[in-house]
């Protein structure tokens, strides 16, 4: 088992920036793929990052493409979620998420370990 925690969501004017981290604790392996979801309110989970294990390959969901950065420290088990020039379509539930090595994937059944979730709330 894996143990994915989350910190760092909060209230954030429109245009500002916000990081989110989230340590693997447990079982933990680097091999592991990580990034982020997020879920708004009424609607379904949505990719947003991933990282492979070495941290050369990274994929982002249209929407975040340009403002959101995913990072990953695997001495630290951790990866973070930098977010910038944020928008208030960005307000949702984020998750992190680690799934098993291969080719980034962005639907949710690929993922095997989820966090709590943390709430980023973005005001006009």
């Amino acid at each position: 088992q894996v143990q994915l925690v989350e910190s760092g969501g909060g209230l954030v004017q429109v245009d500002g920036s916000l990081r989110l981290s989230c340590v693997a604790s447990g079982r933990t392996d680097n091999t592991y793929i990580l990034g982020w979801f997020r879920q708004a309110p009424g609607k379904e989970r949505q990719f947003v990052g991933s990282v492979n294990w070495n941290g050369r390959s990274i994929y982002y969901a249209d929407s975040v493409k340009g403002r959101f950065t995913v990072s990953r420290d695997n001495a630290q088990n951790t990866v973070s979620l930098q977010m910038d020039s944020l928008k208030s379509e960005d307000t949702a539930v984020y998750y992190c998420v680690a799934g098993w090595p291969g080719a980034l994937r962005t639907d949710p059944e690929s993922y095997i370990y989820w966090g709590q979730g943390t709430q980023v709330t973005v005001s006009s």
